[in-house]
């Protein structure tokens, strides 16, 4: 899982995963296989444990080099999701990945970067952030299109009706996606029912249950 140990002719060396490519390996088997010839440079060798670190992307130039002036904050460009996780959604620009954050990937609430983008898929996204110290770029997805609550006045009303899908419960209530207007409100569990009180939203209502709201209040 930590890497490849390579023949150099009688000896063994180690190439770890993070000395494989300068774009971020998960595992290995990705890029090699058993029994394959590969190019390496050695990197340490330390004669008192008798272990030789190798490297394959030592033999290409660094692509994080000047990154902030190849990447300028503002840019848009397209990359293939590589891999996703809890947190967000790594992303292949061509050589180095880029980090698109959960909380930068939809303006409404998501559970899981899976719920909107797929491995292997290529996307748009826009550069928020980029560091040459910690060879980091954050990513944006959702900053491709306008922020709904800038124009909030325009798209909801107090006191009208609206259908919507619930996205996510908690003890305070349930949180709903209103159809076709990429925006999501709260239904206080003292707003479900006016004769089931002090009762947990989630014996009422379900996650992907379709419910029909009302607006009380927009707070911008």
């Amino acid at each position: 899982d930590y890497g490849a140990f390579v023949d150099l002719g009688g000896v063994d060396g180690l190439l770890h995963v993070t000395d494989i490519a300068w774009k971020r390996v998960v595992h290995p088997s990705e890029v090699l296989n058993v029994g394959q010839s590969v190019k390496v440079q050695v990197i340490r060798f330390n004669s008192d444990t008798q272990r030789i670190s190798l490297g394959m992307k030592q033999l290409e130039a660094d692509p994080w080099d000047n990154a902030e002036s190849k990447y300028p904050l503002g840019m848009k460009l397209s990359g293939r999701v590589s891999n996703i996780t809890d947190y967000g959604a790594f992303v292949d620009l061509g050589g180095i990945d880029g980090l698109v954050h959960l909380s930068d990937i939809s303006w409404s609430r998501i559970s899981h970067p899976s719920d909107v983008l797929e491995i292997g898929k290529n996307y748009e996204f826009k550069i928020l952030k980029v560091s040459d110290d910690s060879d980091k770029i954050s990513l944006g997805y959702k900053q491709l299109k306008d922020d709904p609550w800038d124009s909030i006045e325009t798209k909801i009303n107090l006191d009208e009706i609206y259908d919507g899908k619930i996205t996510h419960i908690t003890d305070y209530g349930a949180f709903v996606q209103l159809t076709n207007k990429d925006l999501e409100g709260l239904v206080h569990s003292n707003d479900i029912s006016w004769t089931k009180k002090n009762i947990h939203p989630s014996k009422i209502l379900d996650v992907g249950f379709n419910i029909r709201v009302k607006i009380l209040e927009i707070d911008q």
